[in-house]
């Protein structure tokens, strides 16, 4: 029997979750939300990130979930307790997830405005470990250049050498990358920093914590995992959605449009 997961997220951040999910199990029937037509989340306030997620609850609700994996970071950071108490379901942060497997003494954080404002990476990793030096960074133009459908390297270069330059300045032993995009240009931060420093996607935190609280069946070898298994939902721009998904993942979907106000 499938579990059924919802995933949701801003735009394709989600991608990364989805992806470390789907390499590890696939026994699952996967719910993907992306509320495009509101990203970037990550320089909303506070109320406008928690009245978001009261709307994802809705949406959410009659899907009879087995659990949720948040892929956005800054509602993570925002609004996690809207998340669980409204749908009481297991709800698997990626904040509180990666926080448990920080191994280094001088941490860097690259995340949205929002999310750092909200200092949630900071007081969740000081309160597992002490005598910790955390260096936040925001990263504005990051999510709206990889959203674009063709990536400027050239632009991505120009912030990258930006947004790093503070952090290594700072002697970082370890980058926490705190948005759900910021992984899908882990090769190209990669190159731009000395091998001694270990770069964490904090998705492959959340899925393990994810995998320890719901074990894989010893049928799951006879599972098979198709394209079926994954239902994406959009509250705009559905045609472009859907190219993405293509040059992402390298599937070939149909994407529903959704009024999350509305739900329909």
């Amino acid at each position: 029997m499938k579990l059924k997961i919802g995933i949701f997220d801003s735009g394709i951040g989600g991608f990364t979750i989805l992806n470390c999910l789907l390499k590890t199990r696939k026994d699952v029937d996967i719910f993907y939300l992306a509320d495009t037509k509101r990203i970037p989340y990550g320089n909303k306030n506070l109320k406008e990130i928690r009245d978001i997620a009261k709307e994802i609850c809705t949406f959410f609700k009659d899907k009879n979930l087995d659990a949720l994996l948040i892929a956005c970071n800054t509602t993570n950071a925002c609004a996690l307790d809207i998340l669980e108490n409204n749908l009481s379901i297991p709800c698997f942060d990626l904040i509180n997830s990666v926080s448990e497997i920080v191994q280094k003494q001088i941490i860097g954080v690259f995340a949205t405005q929002t999310t750092v404002q909200s200092s949630y990476y900071k007081n969740a990793i000081s309160y597992k470990k002490e005598n910790l030096q955390i260096f936040q960074q925001e990263c504005p133009e990051f999510v709206s250049e990889i959203e674009k459908e063709k990536l400027n390297f050239d632009k991505l270069d120009y912030l990258s050498d930006l947004y790093l330059r503070p952090l290594l300045n700072k002697n970082i032993e370890e980058l926490i990358l705190g948005c759900s995009h910021y992984p899908l240009i882990y090769d190209f931060l990669r190159k731009k920093i000395d091998s001694n420093i270990k770069i964490v996607d904090p998705a492959e935190a959340l899925i393990k914590k994810f995998n320890e609280s719901f074990p894989i069946s010893e049928t799951e070898g006879y599972e098979s995992l198709s394209n079926e298994n994954i239902k994406f939902f959009v509250t705009s721009e559905k045609d472009e959605f859907s190219k993405k998904v293509k040059f992402w993942l390298e599937i070939n979907k149909e994407i529903r449009l959704v009024n999350l106000r509305s739900n329909v």
